[in-house]
């Protein structure tokens, strides 16, 4: 058991048989009463934000994610395949423990997984990906009403929202954390 003096950004700690991980965290010393620990945490399955205050020295779980490099492989209809890119075993998670990271999920694209005890928690994915738009209508030019956007389907199944210029094989850059449009890929 580690203490409020151990916690730090990044660790995840074991809270009544749930993990979270420390997102912020400081500690406060008033002038009147004892020293305390002011932590936000945010639950590593379903994404929950919580704020926790602890007192100095009060014992805490934490746990040890280990954090390693795979390559996405393939959806086999049941699950999504991972191969580690050090030993080389394959593991599967199922859509549920994907979540929305399937939308930028391309073959052979090198993502990190957290684990615990060998078990897949989630999945960190770079800040943006280059995909390819497969669908979009044409753009009509002086078309405004709908301030500039149109609807584009990506290689990968999911709709973003693109100016009007662009069109069907056009390569972007994508936000993972919130599907928008960053740019175009030369």
């Amino acid at each position: 058991m580690a203490s409020t003096a151990d916690i730090k950004n990044g660790v995840v700690l074991s809270i009544d048989g749930q993990l979270w991980s420390v997102v912020e965290f400081q500690h406060v010393k008033p002038g009147k009463g004892g020293a305390f620990v002011r932590t936000k945490l945010k639950n590593v399955v379903t994404g929950k934000v919580v704020d926790r205050t602890y007192n100095a020295g009060a014992k805490v779980d934490i746990q040890n994610i280990d954090r390693r490099d795979f390559t996405y492989l393939y959806n086999d209809g049941e699950g999504f395949v991972f191969m580690d890119q050090t030993d080389y075993d394959q593991l599967t998670m199922s859509a549920e423990q994907v979540g929305d990271a399937k939308n930028f999920l391309l073959e052979n694209q090198p993502v990190t997984i957290a684990l615990h005890d060998g078990n897949p928690l989630y999945i960190d994915l770079p800040a943006s990906v280059i995909l390819e738009i497969t669908y979009t209508e044409p753009g009509l030019q002086g078309d405004r009403s709908s301030a500039g956007t149109k609807p584009a389907t990506v290689e990968t199944g999911y709709e973003i929202q693109v100016p009007l210029f662009l069109e069907t094989g056009t390569k972007v850059k994508v936000d993972t954390r919130t599907g928008d449009y960053l740019g175009r890929e030369k």
